[in-house]
C-alpha cells in the first residue's frame, strides 16, 4: 500500500480505510461494471490523432452528466460515426447534434454547450482542448468533476479526484469524510485532504464501478459486500435487518 504523504497537514484518516480499499479492489477485480467498458477513456478513439482523442474525451465527459454510462457510450458511438472532430462538429447544425446525442440527459442544453465549446476550442486553442484545469472549467458545460477526469484521461495529469454521485455517496457511507458532505465538490476536498495522491486516479473508476454494481443508491447489496463488517453504513444495515 502506498506510503505517499497526504495532501494537507491534517493527520486525520478514516478507520480501516486500507482494508476497505483492498476489499473494494477485490470486489472489482473482474472490471465488469459499466464504467469499465463505457467510461470516458474506453469510448474515445485512442487510435485517433491526439487532438481528436482529447476532444472526444472532453465531449464524453460533457455528455456524461446525469446520464448512465451506457447512454453516454451510445451517444459517443453516434458522434464518432458522424465525424467527431472540431471542424465537423462546427459544420453540424445544433439540431442534428441533438438527434445524435439523444437521449442523454438535458440533450438540448448539451448540444448547445458542444457547439459553444467547440467554437472556443477552434478559435482559442488551435482545435485542441485547454491544457489546464482552470481553463477547462471555464468551458460551457464543464464542471470541476469533469475537468479533473479530463486532465487525467486526456493529458495524463492528476489534478484532483473526480467525484460523481457514486463516489460522493460511497465516501459518506464508508465515512471516508471527516464530516458528512452534502455535495460532490465538498467530498472531493475532504477526500484529497487525506487520501494519498497516487490513489486519486484509481479511486474514481474503482468507486464508480462499485457504486454501479454493489453499493447502489437504493437497495445497496450490503449482504454481498465484503466490507459489511467494517463499513459504518453496512453495520447499520446489519442492525436494522436483525431487528
Amino acid at each position: 500500500m502506498s506510503s505517499s504523504s497526504h495532501s494537507s497537514g491534517d493527520d486525520w484518516e478514516p478507520c480501516q480505510w486500507h482494508e476497505m480499499l483492498d476489499n473494494i479492489r477485490e470486489m472489482r477485480k473482474h472490471n465488469d461494471a459499466p464504467v469499465d467498458s463505457m467510461g470516458a477513456e474506453k469510448i474515445c478513439d485512442e487510435e485517433a490523432p491526439p487532438k481528436i482523442f482529447r476532444y472526444q474525451v472532453l465531449l464524453s465527459l460533457l455528455l456524461s452528466s446525469q446520464t448512465k454510462d451506457q447512454v453516454t457510450s451510445a451517444a459517443m458511438t453516434k458522434l464518432k460515426a458522424h465525424g467527431c472532430t472540431v471542424d465537423n462538429i462546427l459544420k453540424t447544425p445544433q439540431n442534428k447534434i441533438e438527434q445524435l446525442i439523444y437521449p442523454v440527459g438535458f440533450f438540448k442544453r448539451k448540444a448547445e454547450y458542444i457547439k459553444k465549446t467547440t467554437r472556443i476550442l477552434k478559435d482559442k486553442y488551435d482545435s485542441d482542448i485547454p491544457p489546464t484545469l482552470k481553463e477547462l472549467i471555464k468551458l460551457p458545460g464543464i464542471g470541476p468533476k469533469m475537468a479533473h477526469i479530463i486532465m487525467d484521461v486526456a493529458w495524463k495529469q492528476v489534478t484532483g479526484i473526480g467525484v460523481d454521485t457514486h463516489v460522493h455517496r460511497i465516501s459518506n457511507r464508508l465515512k471516508w469524510v471527516k464530516k458528512t458532505t452534502t455535495n460532490p465538490e465538498d467530498t472531493r476536498v475532504a477526500l484529497e485532504s487525506w487520501l494519498p495522491r497516487d490513489l486519486w486516479s484509481e479511486v474514481n473508476v474503482l468507486l464508480v464501478g462499485f457504486g454501479q454494481q454493489t453499493c447502489l443508491p437504493v437497495g445497496p447489496k450490503c449482504s454481498e459486500c465484503i466490507n459489511r463488517q467494517i463499513c459504518p453504513y453496512g453495520q447499520s444495515q446489519n442492525r436494522v435487518s436483525k431487528k
